[in-house]
């Protein structure tokens, strides 16, 4: 009971939602995600992702990804148990549906680091569960000046990755937001301010008429 005698109405109920960032190579996407997850800890986690590749020196098993052979990775596939996958560079990434659908039920967020593919095919399989937000950079040149500045790729890869980049740039109208990352921390402001909306939407508050009518209720 509250000072007025009636009593509080139950405690909101929210569903989770499925944060898609997306960006070409060069784009500032993993860092904007680095920065989203330390702010938006606990409530937004990361979505680990299952592949074929094998273990890089540090990583570790559920920590950095799901390690799987390709024909572990074909049955997960085949039964249904991945929400989307695709073929990168000879390797296979997909996303299981256990860990998500779990959290999404728990009211929790996921960050998802996927292409444009992976996110179109979440949104169909987990319809109206999906904000995606596209990152475009402030020129060409400046993504070219980016990628030459990491110092890791040789003249070769980096035109590979232009190329890759102007066919990952047509397909910006598939997302819900798309911004120009021209300023680091005002970028990850938007983003933010983007995830907030989200969740004080009203699909995404399945225990919203049970709280209005607790409300109503008080007199």
């Amino acid at each position: 009971m509250n000072a007025a005698g009636a009593t509080p109405p139950p405690p909101m109920r929210r569903r989770g939602l499925c944060l898609v960032l997306a960006a070409p190579s060069g784009g500032g996407k993993s860092s904007i995600a680095r920065a989203l997850l330390e702010a938006e800890a606990p409530a937004l986690s990361l979505s680990i992702s299952a592949t074929t590749r094998p273990a890089r020196p540090g990583e570790e098993e559920g920590v950095h990804y799901f390690f799987r052979t390709p024909g572990q990775f074909e049955a997960m596939a085949r039964a249904g148990e991945l929400l989307e996958h695709a073929t990168v560079h000879g390797r296979r990434y997909g996303t299981p549906r256990a860990p998500v659908e779990a959290a999404l039920a728990e009211g929790r967020d996921m960050l998802f680091d996927i292409d444009w593919q992976g996110h179109l095919q979440l949104r169909e399989r987990l319809p109206g569960d999906v904000v995606g937000v596209f990152l475009l950079p402030p020129s060409l040149a400046e993504l070219e000046r980016r990628l030459r500045s990491r110092g890791t790729d040789g003249e070769a890869e980096i035109a590979r990755r232009m190329r890759a980049a102007r066919e990952e740039l047509t397909h910006w109208s598939d997302f819900d937001h798309v911004l120009v990352n021209t300023d680091f921390d005002r970028t990850v402001a938007e983003v933010r301010a983007i995830l907030h909306a989200a969740r004080s939407a009203r699909v995404r508050q399945p225990g919203l008429a049970e709280f209005v009518a607790a409300l109503l209720a008080q007199g």
